[in-house]
């Protein structure tokens, strides 16, 4: 024990520029050099600028509560606007009576998900895929009723942060493996399989968004016969899904022929057959290699669902718009798309910091 006391190397202490302190970051960061000095200066200017008269636009000077515009004072923001108007943020155009049924609904996911959590929970995978097959039609029940007593609510009168969030959830939990089966395809040694997959990525990614959905809402219906509709939601959760896969495919295919080609020897070696190989050995590497890129696509995707307000649904952007075209709260449209900024910023930000959490316990970070 005695040896082992003297043959161990004494603790190093830390850096002088470290114990020095916050004024040693400081100099080190900021004031290294004339030029960094003035850079740091001017930016700290510009910041003063901005921020101190937005901080006393928006809090100091503010009104939080009131009616309409009169209750508010000029000199600040007229958050009043949305503290009067929040369940039309949320909700839409849902009817008051009903929307305990959204949160239900949203309550449900929540508690269902937390085994996919649980670090010692076995056959994570399969439940979650039963969860991605059942909760859908469960949802469906809550938010548009007309069974077990519930009112009917079209979609028409779904709106909001709620609609955003069901446009952005069925989009993600559908472009994922629709995705990487495309992509799969794409390599597939099958010509007419790898030929389809090719056409239709290209074809979806040669287009925007808008085109998909315009078609999806004013052409599709020419083709249908005479007395067939297909609800405009639908149709809209389809092209947003499909459009949202293409781009997920060529993510998922970049982290395929990132695999030394040694994996797929090995795995053959061992005897697996094709979908053996790529679920056991290759897709859960190259879906931990291509985790940003699949975060990046994600939030590209809860972003865009903005668009469908051309169509005529109400997300939270077309809900932001829509309300102040009330006489009311004319002029107040700053508020408006500011609130709705920062729902999207939220839950974008929430997405990236939680793909870095997944990127540190898979450790993707240490494949160079």
């Amino acid at each position: 024990m005695a040896v082992a006391e003297r043959g161990r190397s004494p603790a190093l202490l830390p850096p002088v520029s470290e114990r020095l302190g916050p004024l040693a970051w400081l100099k080190r960061n900021l004031f290294s050099t004339w030029y960094n000095s003035l850079l740091t200066i001017l930016v700290g200017y510009l910041l003063y600028v901005v921020l101190v008269p937005f901080f006393e636009w928006a809090i100091l000077n503010a009104t939080f509560f009131g009616d309409s515009k009169e209750a508010c004072d000029f000199d600040g923001a007229c958050w009043a606007l949305i503290t009067s108007r929040l369940g039309q943020y949320l909700y839409g155009l849902y009817p008051v009576a009903e929307r305990w049924r959204v949160n239900a609904a949203f309550l449900l996911l929540i508690l269902a998900m937390v085994p996919l959590f649980l670090p010692r929970f076995r056959h994570r995978l399969l439940y979650a895929c039963g969860l991605v097959f059942l909760y859908p039609p469960v949802a469906y029940l809550f938010f548009a009723g007309g069974v077990f007593g519930l009112p009917f609510v079209e979609t028409a009168q779904w709106g909001g942060l709620f609609l955003t969030l069901v446009i952005a959830g069925v989009g993600i939990t559908a472009s994922l493996p629709i995705g990487v089966l495309l992509a799969l395809g794409r390599r597939s040694e099958m010509p007419v399989i790898r030929a389809l997959c090719v056409v239709f990525i290209e074809v979806i990614r040669g287009v925007p968004l808008v085109t998909i959905l315009f078609m999806a809402s004013v052409m599709l219906p020419l083709f249908l016969p005479p007395g067939v509709t297909i609800d405009k939601l639908l149709r809209a959760l389809i092209g947003v899904a499909l459009f949202a896969s293409a781009y997920m495919a060529e993510v998922v295919r970049g982290g395929l022929q990132g695999i030394p080609k040694g994996q797929y020897e090995a795995a053959m070696a061992l005897g697996l057959g094709y979908w053996q190989m790529m679920g056991y050995v290759v897709l859960p590497q190259a879906l931990r290699m291509v985790i940003p890129g699949i975060v990046n696509t994600f939030i590209g995707l809860f972003k865009d669902t903005a668009l469908v307000t051309i169509i005529g649904l109400y997300d939270l952007l077309g809900m932001s718009r829509f309300i102040i075209q009330d006489p009311k709260w004319l002029g107040l449209a700053a508020e408006s798309y500011l609130f709705a900024g920062f729902g999207f910023w939220v839950f974008c930000f929430a997405m990236s910091r939680y793909s870095m959490y997944v990127e540190k316990v898979l450790s993707a970070g240490e494949r160079r």
